[in-house]
């Protein structure tokens, strides 16, 4: 009996065969579409890295290049940067450079978890180490005449801590910086009008970057001085550092730097930053605050803040120590015209206005 009329046209088998292919070409199709995916999330990575890459070694300064050793960002040695800030790019200032007014020595202590910024005041009394023949200025100075290197050589010989890196920034990079960031919240640390803009003491108060450049400016309404104005500073600076840190997207990392590229300078290249921005996020959590207190000068007839060989030795022992160093005396031009000071009378515990000389016989010129 012929039963044929009972089978299937196509056998179990080319059934199968056929709904495997069907499958071989759905997954291939999957497979396809997930490295497009890929491919194009790569190449976007790709380009937004090259662009922010771009965007820094638009800062870089090739003329303060240094060398930077294997593995000295990587997450577990300390390091120290010269923060400098100038009062151009903003508020119509046409100058190109500018004095340093805000200059403050940044070390970072993985170990402890914590980063220190100390403030050194615009008119401390210092001496403009790199200068052709002796020469004596206020230390804000130190940069328009012979640039980051002269600044940090001075700093660095001030409080006897080796400092080759730096971060330089005008008013505009703060203001788009903090512009691109969302602004910060602050509580002023008191109360007062500037700029246009009204600040009431320990009031919770959101800042744009006109609002935070205004904060952290004003000096003379301040019963403190430059004093008040650089703790204002250093409270701007540590919200905007913990505010930064919270940015995880790349593209909210290109377009901050794109932002800033042309109002900021350092020496440190695109990868050490890169290394820094990852391996020691956690030392970002903790801040301690510190400066050098200085005493009121006359030298020459311009007013001066000088420091005493005290407070330079107390301001170096605590960065040494950060830095993982051993504490070794301060003795350089400072402490000698303070030495010679004092045999003409001058008394650091007097807290009056008083004529302070320089000596030019300094040997270590």
């Amino acid at each position: 009996m012929d039963h044929n009329h009972n089978h299937p046209d196509k056998s179990r088998v080319e059934i199968h065969v056929k709904d495997y292919n069907k499958k071989k070409k759905l997954i291939a199709w999957l497979c396809g579409f997930i490295f497009l995916i890929a491919a194009g999330v790569a190449a976007y990575s790709s380009y937004v890295y090259f662009k922010t890459k771009n965007a820094v070694d638009n800062t870089y300064d090739n003329n303060t290049h240094v060398q930077v050793k294997n593995g000295e960002f990587n997450g577990k040695k300390k390091f120290a940067v010269l923060l400098m800030g100038t009062d151009t790019g903003a508020l119509d200032r046409k100058e190109k450079i500018g004095n340093t007014d805000t200059l403050i020595i940044a070390v970072v202590n993985p170990q402890k978890k914590r980063y220190s910024l100390v403030s050194v005041p615009r008119d401390t009394m210092a001496q403009m180490v790199g200068a052709e023949q002796f020469q004596v200025e206020k230390i804000n100075a130190a940069y328009p005449i012979g640039g980051a290197k002269m600044a940090m050589d001075s700093v660095s010989e001030l409080v006897n801590v080796p400092i080759k890196y730096y971060a330089l920034v005008n008013m505009k990079g703060i203001m788009r910086l903090i512009r691109y960031v969302g602004g910060i919240n602050v509580r002023p640390t008191l109360s007062f009008e500037y700029g246009g803009y009204v600040f009431k003491k320990g009031q919770l108060t959101h800042m744009g970057g006109g609002g935070a450049l205004a904060y952290s400016r004003m000096r003379y309404d301040d019963p403190e001085g430059d004093y008040g104005r650089q703790e204002r500073q250093r409270q701007v600076i540590t919200t905007l550092i913990k505010k930064a840190v919270s940015l995880n997207t790349l593209t909210q990392l290109d377009s901050v730097l794109t932002s800033i590229s042309g109002n900021v300078k350092t020496n440190l290249p695109f990868d050490s930053l890169k290394e820094i921005a990852f391996n020691y996020r956690s030392s970002t959590k903790n801040v301690k605050n510190d400066y050098l207190h200085g005493h009121n000068a006359m030298v020459d007839g311009a007013s001066y803040q000088v420091q005493s060989t005290e407070e330079l030795q107390r301001i170096s022992d605590y960065l040494r120590a950060e830095l993982g160093l051993s504490p070794k005396k301060v003795d350089n031009n400072e402490t000698y015209q303070n030495k010679r000071n004092k045999e003409h009378g001058f008394d650091f515990t007097d807290l009056a206005t008083q004529d302070y000389n320089i000596f030019s016989d300094y040997e270590g010129q």
